[in-house]
């Protein structure tokens, strides 16, 4: 899937959620949408958990 494509599905998500559930509905899919992106990238191995918590902690440089 495109780049492109994928941007305009979450978009139509996101402003399907808004109209239907308001506010609050709104920021809630937003955010189920952005935790299942980061599990799925995780599952893929694209994405290292300890070396985000690592950073975040300020244990590792990100750099």
């Amino acid at each position: 899937m495109s780049p492109t494509l994928s941007g305009i599905a979450i978009g139509a998500t996101l402003a399907l959620a808004a109209l239907a559930f308001g506010f609050w509905g709104f920021l809630l899919v937003a955010l189920f949408m952005a935790l299942g992106a980061v599990l799925g990238r995780t599952a893929e191995g694209r994405l290292d958990l300890t070396g985000v918590f690592d950073a975040l902690r300020g244990k590792r440089s990100s750099s």
